[in-house]
C-alpha cells in the first residue's frame, strides 16, 4: 500500500506533476468540448464518501468518471457502516478491495490520511477542513487559460484563513506566486502552515492593503460548513472583507477574481462581480470537472 500515490494536498505532488496535471485538464477539457470519446478506463469505478453536502464535488467527479469510461458510486454515512462506527481503517481495506479510486469529502483531515493508509488504492481528498486541493487545480487551471503561468504573480486571499486559504499557502509554494491573505484578527490560517511559507505569504489584515497591485483575488464564504451558528457574528467581523468594485481597484489593472462558490451574494462577493459578464467565476466552476478528470487519469495509470 505504500506506493499507492494519493492525492490529500498539493504536496503529494511535485511541481512539474501539478503543472502536467493543469495542461492534461486543459486539454481535455477542449477534447471533451469537441466531442471527443473520453472512455480509456472502462469498467473503472470510484467510491465517493460524503460527509459533507456537495454540489460542484458530486457533479464534477461523478460526470468525470463516466466521461471516462468509468462508474461513480456515491456513498453517504446514513447509508453506510462508516456512519454506524465502523473504523476508518476496516472501511478503507474493504472499499479499497472493491474499487479503483476513492474520494473524500469530510471534515477532520485525519479521516483522509487514515484512509489513505490503509488503502490499496488511491484516495483523493475532496474537502477536509484543513484543505481543499482539487479546488486549488481547478483555480490554477482557470489562471492559466486566462494569463498563462501564475509563476512570480501576486495573489491575495480574502477572508477566514479556512481550508481555502490553506490550499492557497500550499499553492504558492507548489506554483511559486506570492500570497498575502487579508482576514480579520483571530481567524488567521494554521500557524505552523504560515510559518514554513513565510518566505513567500504574509498575513495583512488591511484588504486594500493585502489587495494592492495583486494579479488575482480570491475569496470564500465566511462561515464554512460546520459554522452555521456563527453566521452572524461573523458577519459583522468580515463587513469590511467583501470582495467588491472597490477592493479590485486597488489590484493591479487586469486583475482577476475567483470564488471557489456556493456564494452568499452580497456578503462575501458583492452582487455586481458575480454577474459581471467578465467574470471567470463560472469557468473556475466547470474546471472542476476537467481539473478532476486529468487527476483521476493521473492516478488511474500510476496505480496501474
Amino acid at each position: 500500500m505504500s506506493d499507492t500515490r494519493h492525492f490529500l494536498t498539493l504536496l503529494d505532488f511535485s511541481p512539474a506533476e501539478l503543472q502536467h496535471i493543469i495542461q492534461r485538464a486543459i486539454a481535455m477539457k477542449q477534447e471533451h468540448r469537441s466531442g471527443d470519446d473520453q472512455r480509456t478506463f472502462p469498467g473503472k469505478v470510484l467510491g465517493m464518501i460524503f460527509a459533507k453536502s456537495s454540489t460542484r464535488t458530486r457533479v464534477s467527479f461523478e460526470a468525470g468518471m463516466a466521461q471516462l469510461g468509468g462508474h461513480a458510486m456515491f456513498l453517504s454515512p446514513q447509508d453506510t457502516q462508516l456512519g454506524r462506527g465502523e473504523p476508518v481503517e476496516d472501511s478503507a481495506r474493504v472499499i479499497s478491495s472493491m474499487v479503483d479510486l476513492v474520494m473524500i469529502r469530510t471534515f477532520g483531515h485525519d479521516i483522509v490520511e487514515r484512509f489513505a493508509a490503509h488503502s490499496s488504492v488511491p484516495v483523493i481528498n475532496a474537502l477536509t477542513d484543513d484543505y481543499h486541493p482539487c479546488q486549488l487545480l481547478a483555480d490554477m487551471q482557470t489562471w492559466v487559460e486566462q494569463r498563462g503561468s501564475i509563476a512570480g504573480k501576486r495573489v491575495c486571499w480574502v477572508g477566514d484563513g479556512n481550508n481555502m486559504c490553506q490550499s492557497y499557502i500550499n499553492a504558492a509554494r507548489q506554483f511559486d506566486f506570492e500570497l498575502s491573505i487579508a482576514c480579520p484578527p483571530g481567524f488567521e490560517p494554521d500557524a505552523q502552515l504560515l510559518a514554513s511559507n513565510s518566505d513567500r505569504v504574509h498575513i495583512e489584515h488591511d484588504p486594500a492593503a493585502a489587495a494592492a497591485g495583486t494579479d488575482l483575488v480570491v475569496t470564500d464564504v465566511w462561515a464554512s460548513m460546520g459554522q452555521e451558528s456563527e453566521q452572524r457574528e461573523r458577519a459583522a467581523l468580515f463587513a469590511p472583507y467583501q470582495v467588491n468594485a472597490e477592493l479590485m481597484s486597488s489590484a493591479a489593472s487586469g486583475a482577476l477574481y475567483m470564488h471557489c462558490l456556493p456564494a452568499h451574494r452580497g456578503e462575501e462577493i458583492s452582487v455586481e462581480l458575480m454577474d459581471a459578464t467578465d467574470t471567470v467565476i463560472w469557468e473556475e466552476a466547470e474546471n472542476r470537472l476537467h481539473a478532476q478528470k486529468a487527476l483521476m487519469e493521473t492516478l488511474l495509470l500510476a496505480n496501474r
